[in-house]
């Protein structure tokens, strides 16, 4: 598969050959990343496994201590960052569903999402000035209801859910009046007394969610035609691929272009089977491939994460051979420090560029059992410019997504397949 056999109507052109444009055509204001849900089968666990691997502490709960009988839910942030892992109880425990905090949960759902999939997200929670409109106008131009909008107990939070892919959901969150509740999240959570606010390794906001899909086209036309959503970005396997093998991309982003949703799909016939279609097959269909999380000091939070791995934090993906960080010295002497490009190197940080700015990014390797989800930390450098108030903000995407990078990260991804691959062929 290439260029020339996407999905009928559906063409990519290329990076080389993308004009970047912003028609600010979204269908509804979308502001900006509200949370990520993950679903697992014991969620105190999995939460205290990534609160110490990526230094975002417990904040606030939602379990048999705060009243609810339905599932157990535990908010880790850091910065903006707000990650939610969830788990039921017994449904012999309850009688209705009225103690949730997330009213759309369903135990049965989740049983059959976790036996499916194992750990992953469930749903991509972005901020609404309107959940009630979100919903309505979603549905109206073709997306899939999954939970209409509910007022939670507060009287002034509002969400909704739509399908995205696979078995993952698109949240819509609103908030009405000035006042928000006591933990800055969603009614029913109350502030975890013992949480160690000092563990904060520097992430700071969720950059982007990349989806794996089968086929691109009706994925991405599918997002577009209910949100508005413009292309941001797309990259070819002739982009982005290797020798052995590929996949093609796109990113679509909102108005503002703070919620940017890459979709990714495999390319077939090359030497080695796509790392999409390896995630495809785990995964068992569509699904978060993985999450992009922003640093405000790359240095310091690879040399926080990098000292738990191994004790229970997380582990990062091979670093490139040390020609790449040669190279490097000639493409960000002016923008990194001899020392900066030093450190890039003992931490396994690659550096890409685009025309307006610069990005870092590292990779782990899956975050669970199979080998689907994992999480990049990235910073971006540049493409600083002032709004309306005259208040500087970084413009979205600044620095690309590591194009440059991509033929490094798919050899060390193959490695560790082909390492995969030779225990099941000789355990």
């Amino acid at each position: 598969m290439g260029i020339d056999t996407i999905s009928e109507g559906f063409k990519l052109v290329g990076y080389k050959n993308f004009v970047r444009t912003n028609p600010r055509s979204d269908l509804f204001n979308v502001k900006r990343f509200h949370h990520i849900e993950f679903w697992c089968g014991d969620a105190i666990n999995v939460a205290c496994r990534f609160s110490w691997g990526l230094g975002m502490p417990i904040v606030s709960k939602s379990d048999l201590s705060t009243g609810n009988s339905v599932h157990a839910s535990y908010l880790l942030r850091s910065g903006e960052l707000k990650f939610v892992f969830t788990a039921p109880y017994s449904e012999n425990t309850y009688f209705s569903n009225s103690s949730a905090s997330i009213p759309s949960f369903s135990a049965s759902v989740h049983r059959a999402f976790v036996d499916v999939h194992g750990l992953g997200v469930r749903a991509v929670a972005v901020e609404v000035e309107d959940a009630r409109v979100a919903f309505s106008t979603s549905v109206a131009r073709g997306a899939r209801p999954v939970a209409p909008p509910t007022i939670l107990r507060d009287g002034r939070t509002v969400i909704a859910e739509v399908h995205l892919y696979g078995d993952v959901v698109l949240r819509f969150v609103s908030v009405g009046g000035d006042k928000k509740n006591d933990v800055d999240f969603l009614p029913g959570f109350e502030l975890e007394e013992n949480s160690y606010l000092e563990l904060d390794y520097g992430i700071r906001r969720l950059d982007h969610a990349v989806g794996n899909v089968p086929k691109l086209g009706p994925a991405v036309e599918y997002v577009k035609k209910f949100t508005g959503f413009h292309e941001f970005a797309e990259f070819t396997t002739e982009d982005v691929g290797t020798l052995e093998s590929g996949l093609n991309s796109i990113v679509l982003a909102n108005n503002d272009e703070t919620v940017l949703l890459p979709f990714n799909e495999p390319v077939y016939d090359m030497k080695r089977k796509s790392q999409i279609q390896t995630y495809l097959e785990h995964n068992e269909g569509a699904g978060v491939q993985h999450l992009a999380l922003v640093s405000e000091d790359i240095f310091r939070t690879l040399r926080e994460m990098r000292k738990r791995s191994g004790i229970g934090g997380f582990e990062f993906m091979p670093s490139p051979p040390q020609t790449y960080y040669r190279n490097l010295k000639n493409r960000a002497r002016d923008v990194l420090s001899d020392e900066q490009i030093r450190e890039c190197e003992e931490l396994g940080i690659l550096l890409d560029r685009d025309d307006q700015g610069t990005l870092l990014q590292i990779f782990t390797k899956p975050v669970g059992d199979r080998p689907t989800i994992f999480i990049e930390i990235i910073q971006r450098i540049g493409c600083m410019v002032e709004d309306d108030q005259g208040q500087l903000y970084q413009k979205g995407g600044c620095g690309g997504f590591g194009k440059g990078n991509f033929s490094e990260l798919f050899k060390s991804i193959e490695e560790y397949e082909k390492m995969l691959d030779a225990k099941q062929t000789n355990p």
